[in-house]
């Protein structure tokens, strides 16, 4: 089943994680104050929606406790992120990620119980997006605007297979450059290398074919 997001604040920031979760063919609901930004967004995420979040009833009109993760991206406001974040959390938001404004802010937020706090200034909404999609992307590091370099955990279904019965550059168009394995790591690894539950793969590609063999090795 696809996870649904909500996006609480549509400026440079909320816009860019929106914008890629639904690139990830992600169910997201975009939230604003601001009509124009609403209207921005309309004809590209799932649903956009005017609305003061400080307000309990409008959140709790939009359902908001049955969404998977919410991202808190609201601008220059603390006070508003704050009681946002506040509210998620009475009404039982399952995963709530807030940007932060500057240390003390992130403090509060943490106290107040959200599970990620980000500062827009040292992360990229891109990357924030990728990670909070895929339990098994542990980094991801854009190098265009069409290929990265993501590190996956390989799962369940990967373990004993080796790179040969995997076939990922033919099948994927992507390649494994490096295998971290506890405190090793083997860089350019053998063909015949046997990969175990937990390894990290470190993989470039195009970003499409990243997500289709991150699609195929979640169980």
């Amino acid at each position: 089943m696809k996870k649904e997001f909500a996006v609480i604040g549509l400026g440079r920031f909320g816009g860019s994680i929106c914008r890629a979760l639904v690139e990830q063919g992600m169910e997201v609901l975009a939230i604003d104050n601001d009509e124009d930004r609403v209207n921005e967004f309309a004809m590209i995420a799932s649903h956009a929606v005017v609305g003061d979040t400080t307000d309990e009833t409008v959140l709790k009109s939009l359902g908001i406790r049955n969404f998977d993760h919410v991202i808190v991206a609201i601008g220059d406001n603390i006070q508003a992120s704050i009681l946002t974040t506040l509210m998620l959390k009475e009404l039982g938001v399952n995963k709530i990620t807030v940007k932060a404004q500057n240390d003390y802010h992130e403090k509060v937020l943490r106290k107040i119980g959200a599970d990620h706090v980000v500062h827009p200034e040292r992360d990229m909404g891109r990357r924030i997006a990728h990670n909070i999609v895929s339990n098994n992307v542990l980094d991801y590091l854009e190098l265009s605007d069409e290929h990265s370099i993501v590190e996956i955990v390989a799962s369940k279904k990967m373990d004993g297979s080796t790179l040969i019965d995997l076939d990922i550059r033919a099948k994927y168009g992507i390649n494994i450059v490096a295998i971290k394995r506890g405190q090793d790591i083997m860089v350019s690894p053998q063909a015949n290398e046997s990969i175990r539950e937990g390894d990290i793969l470190i993989v470039i590609g195009a970003d499409q074919d990243i997500n289709r063999f991150e699609k195929k090795i979640v169980e």
